[in-house]
């Protein structure tokens, strides 16, 4: 009698034993099916402990973190510009250009002018003075050939901008086709500058020299 109850407390026992094993299973399985096992990237040793595990709510927030990532924002995939937004840039940027042409050829006409008025109230009055120790040539270096040659350059410039179209306006061939003389005839104006500048400071220190100019300055004003 005692033999069958000891039989069926160990029967008893290993029933438990074993519906306990299956819980264990069963809660494990349950746990690889909801959890994912992510392995550290170096920062953790893997050594002395195991596998990180993270929930199924922290994997959700990852994932969806990831894909915003991953999606272009609204304002990175913006449309890009349409033929109307096109040909409104192309008419701002002809118009931009056909005022700085405008202004270039104004400022041409502005120097000629101003030398026009140096060479005829100062440079040749006091050349037709012919005063002996004055050197008009010194003083003025080639002012003449400068005023030539800017007269030429404005008049291809007008020629090349009268009656075309602005995007037709071809302005840096002028500036191609006039480039040698010019650089020649300025070459020489800027060599004799220095010079010309000493020149003056002494003739402002000869008073009778200094009236004749301070006269053709006034007219010139």
């Amino acid at each position: 009698m005692e033999t069958k109850e000891a039989s069926g407390k160990e029967n008893m026992g290993t029933k438990k034993k074993n519906l306990t094993f299956l819980r264990q299973r069963l809660y494990m399985l349950e746990r690889r099916k909801t959890d994912s096992v992510v392995e550290s990237p170096g920062a953790v040793d893997h050594s002395n402990s195991g596998p990180l595990r993270r929930s199924q709510s922290d994997r959700s927030e990852y994932n969806q973190k990831l894909q915003e990532k991953m999606t272009p924002q609204a304002g990175a995939s913006a449309p890009g510009p349409t033929a109307q937004d096109e040909q409104q840039q192309i008419r701002r940027m002809m118009a931009k250009r056909s005022n700085i042409i405008k202004e270039l050829i104004q400022t041409e006409k502005d120097y000629l002018n101003d030398l026009e008025m140096c060479i005829r109230e100062v440079v040749q009055p006091l050349k037709n003075k012919q005063i002996d120790r004055f050197d008009a040539d010194g003083l003025f270096s080639n002012i003449q050939s400068v005023h030539q040659i800017s007269a030429k350059l404005l008049s291809l410039l007008e020629e090349a901008t009268m009656d075309v179209e602005p995007a037709m306006q071809g302005i840096g061939e002028v500036f191609l086709q006039i480039k040698s003389p010019l650089e020649d005839i300025y070459k020489i104006y800027c060599y004799h500058h220095d010079e010309a500048h000493t020149m003056l400071e002494s003739y402002e220190k000869d008073e009778e020299l200094k009236q004749h100019m301070r006269h053709c300055i006034q007219s010139l004003k």
